[in-house]
């Protein structure tokens, strides 16, 4: 397919209005970059380390949390309706750009990592029914991923607007599942058994409400309920082929209540039915387990055919938004320029080829990981996108601090938004620490990697350009020693993870 440059200083393709998409195609592309196959092993993921009671706390941590993210990005679409593209732009305007590539590299990296996880979950769920495929990341599962990566690649490049209305049945098809095992499980929920160790059990005695018990429960959860929530940015990312900023803002709360209100309910109803101990132990994914001992095979295979039908619709969701990121920085001079080219349906075309070939190599190693494969890409993906979320909230709280930069007219008013900008901004630093040393090693080779690329891509736009100001040094030092630091413990904790 023949590739074009397209133009436009803003950030975004010029595209007429029958090209781009509406609220409803907005609304499911939120719900379905974030209602993945996270949703069909919640029962276990948090049932593994945390009680009822701290699940509840968790939930209302996580649910305050993360609206004040949502509530973020539904602001800074009001505010900044020029930026589109969201949260790389929102960085490079308030911090430079040296900060908005970190946040746009890292953003579409920890992604990609996100979508080897659907491989590796995809692969193991297809074992079910083709018994080829234990672990969802052996040789037969990687070969089968890599086919459904290039698969979702064609696809894509048909554009965000053609794909839209597949984006709308897939999201159906998800919820169908889920909706069906709520109204089961709610039917042999016994609140006796969900009241039994509701603080959690040790030693086979009931645990009391005491902080020092529950406060690590909640903190184990954290790192799930945010990769439950990746992508309620969805909406902001591809903002620019969005109808209307309005679309956007209403997109994105919708797509939040939503989806809380669902991971709520499966997380909890399960714990009406067996004991957080074996809800904690149950094979992947567990809403197939809770289905087969409850009412039989035929749950277990509604649910597994499920988790084929979310993944892939969130997959291609995903493909969407991760093409957005590097075409989209590739206009603002951050990365090399051969991302901004399009094809004749307005897809990025070079910005998702390489995206498939870095999920490509990246599932290749997943490979070497063994068993944890899983966890490993989504604590990955959870770290990473960490320092995303927190440079939007604090360029929301930048410019809501002064009077003169922040809009007058908008339905959130100037204090509201400092709020906002604080809170989320806590909420992310609470993350970062709750995620564990492990990871954030990890995550700072990964960003250390990144350097080189913004090099090629400020130089290829500019020449003359200078790299680094003072402050961009000092930066840079600091994320290659990190790197450097993220390498030696990473070989020293090899196994370990």
């Amino acid at each position: 397919m023949a590739d074009k440059t397209s133009s436009g200083s803003s950030g975004a393709p010029t595209q007429d209005n029958s090209k781009k998409v509406g609220l409803i195609g907005l609304v499911g592309i939120v719900i379905s970059a974030m209602i993945g196959g996270g949703i069909y092993n919640l029962p276990q993921n948090m049932a593994q380390d945390a009680s009822a009671g701290a699940i509840i706390i968790a939930w209302i941590v996580t649910g305050v949390g993360i609206w004040f993210i949502a509530n973020t990005f539904r602001i800074l679409s009001a505010a900044r309706p020029e930026l589109t593209n969201g949260l790389y732009a929102y960085a490079e305007k308030g911090f430079g750009k040296l900060i908005g590539f970190f946040v746009a590299y890292g953003y579409w990296i920890c992604n990609c990592f996100a979508l080897v996880a659907y491989s590796v979950l995809i692969m193991a769920t297809l074992n079910y029914f083709i018994p080829d495929f234990a672990g969802g990341n052996n040789i037969p599962s990687i070969i089968g991923g890599s086919i459904i990566t290039w698969i979702m690649y064609f696809l894509a490049l048909r554009g965000a607007k053609q794909t839209s209305f597949l984006n709308i049945i897939g999201t159906i098809g998800k919820l169908v599942p889920v909706i069906i095992f709520i109204l089961a499980v709610a039917t042999i929920f016994k609140f006796s058994v969900f009241m039994e160790g509701f603080w959690g059990m040790k030693d086979g005695v009931a645990l009391t409400l005491d902080w020092s018990n529950v406060m690590p429960q909640v903190q184990s959860t954290m790192l799930v309920t945010l990769w439950l929530f990746l992508g309620i940015e969805g909406a902001v990312v591809v903002s620019g082929r969005a109808k209307s900023q309005a679309a956007v803002r209403k997109a994105t709360m919708i797509g939040f209540l939503v989806t809380l209100g669902l991971y709520v309910i499966v997380s909890l109803l399960p714990l009406g039915v067996d004991t957080q101990e074996a809800v904690g132990k149950m094979a992947d994914p567990s809403m197939a387990a809770i289905m087969l001992q409850s009412f039989g095979s035929w749950g277990e295979i509604m649910v597994n055919a499920g988790v084929i039908i979310s993944v892939l619709s969130s997959w291609l969701v995903w493909m969407l938004m991760l093409g957005e990121m590097p075409f989209a920085a590739s206009k603002s001079g951050i990365f090399p320029t051969a991302f901004e080219k399009e094809n004749k349906k307005g897809a990025p075309s070079i910005s998702l080829l390489w995206t498939t070939i870095v999920i490509q190599v990246v599932l290749i190693a997943s490979y070497f990981i063994g068993s944890n494969a899983w966890t490993t890409m989504i604590s990955i993906t959870s770290v990473m996108a960490l320092p995303c979320y927190l440079f939007c909230t604090l360029f929301l709280f930048k410019i809501a601090l002064k009077k003169d930069s922040y809009p007058k007219g908008i339905f959130a008013s100037r204090t509201s938004a400092i709020v906002t900008g604080v809170i989320g901004s806590a909420y992310g630093l609470w993350l970062i620490y709750a995620a564990g040393l492990n990871y954030l090693m990890v995550a700072c080779i990964v960003y250390a990697i990144g350097i080189p690329l913004y090099i090629v891509g400020v130089k290829q736009h500019n020449a003359k350009a200078q790299l680094f100001n003072k402050r961009d040094k000092i930066i840079v030092a600091v994320v290659i020693a990190l790197g450097i630091a993220g390498v030696v413990y990473s070989v020293m904790s090899f196994g370990h993870f």
